[in-house]
């Protein structure tokens, strides 16, 4: 028997009322508009109080991004978790082939993205939202590195990761989009100075030609 059933079932019912929270309010928002949508048109929508809706959500923003705390915690442990020799990118590549990958592919995608483009408001709730995972990311990998939490290759990387899914949004194969991306990470931008040198030889050339 389980050492705190009903521990157990409080959490469960927690998580099951936040996400009906937050399934009514992203229904209500996607229909009306961010700002035509109260607070307290969530609350009836989910049929809770509004003293629960904000024991759930300290904003009327974060109803929008509810899985942020998660994704954070899951970007995280996708590189402090990954297997023994594997690669801090290639960790990353695999989380985001498991995630990020079916997110792109959600129907909801285009107007969940529309929604917050278009709400001033959630647009800079999202910047900051996305520059905290960007820290946190960032101070993760160099953590894993064992370099310094500022370190400037580790802050780009977790910036250059966090760009994937809107990178993969739209595309006809968004799990081929993930790739490319991740491959750029992995080997770099092929090089161009074959096509400049060989630019260079017909330009000289053309002017011994001339000469």
């Amino acid at each position: 028997m389980p050492d705190n059933p009903p521990v157990g079932r409080r959490e469960r019912k927690k998580a099951a009322t936040r996400q009906a929270i937050a399934d009514a309010a992203l229904e209500l928002f996607l229909e009306h508009g961010f700002e035509r949508v109260s607070v307290r048109d969530v609350a009836e929508r989910a049929d809770v109080s509004t003293t629960t809706l904000f024991a759930h959500f300290p904003s009327k923003e974060a109803l929008v991004f509810d899985r942020e705390a998660e994704v954070e915690a899951e970007l995280t442990a996708a590189v402090r978790e990954r297997p023994a020799g594997q690669d801090v990118v290639e960790a990353l590549r695999a989380h985001a082939l498991r995630s990020w990958g079916r997110l792109a592919a959600d129907p909801r995608r285009d107007p969940f993205t529309a929604l917050v483009n278009g709400t001033p408001a959630l647009s800079e709730y999202a910047e900051r939202m996305w520059m905290r995972h960007a820290g946190a990311l960032g101070a993760a990998i160099a953590e894993e590195l064992g370099r310094d939490a500022d370190d400037v290759a580790c802050a780009a990387l977790a910036r250059f990761v966090l760009e994937v899914p809107a990178l993969a949004t739209g595309r006809p194969d968004p799990r081929a989009a993930v790739e490319t991306v991740f491959d750029l990470l992995i080997h770099g931008w092929p090089s161009s100075r074959p096509v400049r040198e060989a630019h260079g030889r017909r330009s000289g050339e053309a002017h011994g030609r001339r000469s």
